[in-house]
């Protein structure tokens, strides 16, 4: 999968929204945010863009989403494990994402997209499963990091 590379700007400085790593056999990501609010929404976006081209979902349709875990690298499974329970269960596929609280490791958002149309809807790959593996979230340089491996 080629390198894909998603900025987003503060004044005059662009910073990564996230950015596609190679794993051997597997997909993975690493994403960032000024804040842990835009890590969480910029996570969801790479995983969307992962499955789908992005830019051809329409923001049909709004869902309200909850998920809890024992610390901040789970919840980070959580969250994601939960939007391919959508995409798997609903075929929901989703551009953005507002992330409304991030307290006490439970996450509060709502995600705005649509039903899976094939005929509009590039699938660029199969997601089996959000993993642990050299997963982590953290603080970083004033903003914060988070890298994500998928089993695909």
């Amino acid at each position: 999968m080629e390198l894909i590379l998603q900025a987003w700007a503060v004044g005059d400085a662009v910073l990564k929204k996230y950015e596609f790593i190679e794993h051997t056999a597997d997909l993975g990501f690493k994403a960032y945010g000024a804040s842990l609010e835009k890590l969480f929404a910029h996570a969801a976006e790479a995983f969307f863009e992962a499955l789908v081209t992005i830019e051809s979902v329409k923001e049909r349709m709004e869902r309200s989403i909850q998920v809890e875990a024992d610390a901040l690298d789970n919840l980070m499974v959580s969250w994601l494990n939960e939007l391919l329970y959508l995409y798997d269960t609903e075929r929901l596929v989703f551009k953005s994402f507002q992330i409304k609280r991030i307290k006490d490791y439970q996450l509060k958002a709502t995600a705005q997209g649509e039903i899976l149309n094939p005929a509009r809807h590039e699938i660029k790959t199969g997601i089996k499963a959000v993993t642990y593996h050299q997963l982590y979230v953290k603080e970083r340089g004033g903003g914060w990091e988070a890298q994500v491996i998928f089993d695909i």
